[in-house]
Formats: C-alpha cells, sequence, structure tokens
C-alpha cells in the first residue's frame, strides 16, 4: 500500500478512535463556552473561530477531497469550491440569524452521507447503476447548503447573544473561507504530489472507496447517536 493510501487508513482509524469529537462537529468545549458567553462584536475572535472549525472540521473536509479528486484545472476547482463555500456560507447565516436549526444528529449524519455520495460520484457508480450522471454542480451546491445548517444549528445550541450577532457570523464565515482556503492549499499539494505518481490512477479507486467507508462511518456513529440519546 503506497504512502497516500496509508495516510487514508490512518484516517480512518482516527476516525474510529475519535466518537466523541465526531458528535461534536468540531467545536471543543473551550469553543463552546466561549460562544456562549461573550457578547457584543467581536471580530477577530469569530475569524479564529471560523478558521478552525474549517480546518479541523474532517467531514468538510472529507467532501471537499472528494470534490477536487478528479478536477485538475484551476478554474474547475475554483467554481466547485465556490459553490461549496456559497452553499455552505448562505445556510450558516441563515440558519443563525433565523434560528433555523436542524437536529445535530440528523444533519451530521446527512454530512457524513454527502462523502459517501462524493465517493460513489468519483467512482461513476451513478453512471452504471442508473445510467446517467448526475449534474456535479448542483450536487456540490446543494451539500455545500447541507454541511452549513450543520453548522448553523451546532452554533444555535450555543446561544450565541443577540449583540453584535451579525458583524460575529460575518467575521465567522470570514474565517471559514480562510480555512477553507488553507485546507484547499494543502490538499491540492497532497493531490498534486500523488497524481505524479504513474501509481495514482490504480489507488485512486481504493482511495475512493476508503472514503466512502468514512462516510458510512461517520453516518452510522450519528444515527447510533440519534437513535439512543
Amino acid at each position: 500500500m503506497r504512502r497516500p493510501l496509508v495516510a487514508l487508513v490512518c484516517t480512518l482509524v482516527l476516525l474510529l478512535l475519535s466518537v466523541s469529537n465526531a458528535m461534536a462537529h468540531g467545536v471543543t468545549l473551550g469553543d463552546q463556552g466561549y460562544i456562549s458567553e461573550i457578547s457584543g462584536v467581536k471580530l477577530i475572535p469569530f475569524i479564529y473561530l471560523g478558521a478552525k472549525h474549517m480546518v479541523t472540521g474532517y467531514d468538510h473536509l472529507l467532501f471537499l477531497l472528494g470534490v477536487i479528486f478528479f478536477l485538475y484545472g484551476s478554474r474547475q476547482i475554483a467554481a466547485y469550491v465556490s459553490l461549496f463555500a456559497i452553499g455552505h456560507s448562505t445556510t450558516m447565516l441563515i440558519g443563525v440569524y433565523f434560528g433555523i436549526g436542524i437536529n445535530g444528529y440528523i444533519i451530521d449524519a446527512i454530512i457524513g452521507f454527502s462523502v459517501v455520495y462524493k465517493a460513489l460520484d468519483n467512482l461513476g457508480a451513478f453512471r452504471i447503476w442508473f445510467g446517467h450522471q448526475p449534474n456535479t454542480k448542483v450536487a456540490t451546491l446543494i451539500f455545500g447548503l447541507l454541511h452549513g445548517f450543520g453548522l448553523a444549528s451546532k452554533i444555535l445550541e450555543y446561544d450565541i447573544a443577540a449583540d453584535g450577532l451579525v458583524p460575529n457570523l460575518l467575521a465567522f464565515n470570514l474565517g471559514v473561507e480562510i480555512g477553507q482556503i488553507i485546507a484547499l492549499m494543502m490538499i491540492l499539494l497532497f493531490m498534486s504530489h500523488w497524481r505524479s505518481r504513474p501509481s495514482f490512477v490504480r489507488q485512486a479507486y481504493l482511495a475512493n472507496v476508503v472514503m466512502m467507508t468514512i462516510g458510512f462511518v461517520l453516518m452510522g456513529l450519528q444515527i447510533t447517536g440519534y437513535v439512543t440519546a
């Protein structure tokens, strides 16, 4: 097994060993307490929190990896990442501002499903099963909207203060986009190195199977949490 696949398998093991973190949707206890206790405009802290959420949000990063897995042109990558960012930002801002929340377990299970869906898409499963390729840009936007609801639902649980809400949300969203750019740069460096190897085409299938497995694990954790909560 080559190094890129070893890295993905290690990721799966870490996810299995991090059940409690999987349930928290990337928000640490310290951040939870900070969000619930502060009031007023706090731009820099919320930019930091937004960036931290994206960089450490493995469910978002797995989906982003799946989205760009077979994209090579910079314009293509920018278009798909922008669609994901638009979706993620829109529902996060609307969800928190208008108090629209979805059960955390359910939305996180859907986010896990988005990873499964993208891995299956990369494997060409939909063309094989249904003889039709779903519109990948539309799917990216839709799942971006759902990922945003996941974050909005979690923030709502911590009763973020109304004082300074809009500026703080915008700052948080800016941080998310900064974090996404940082994460994307790291992913592209990794993918560029991997794609230069002759074994990439052969290993790509197994890599997406591993991603799909991780998605199913995330779904299973959240569904189990919902049933037992």
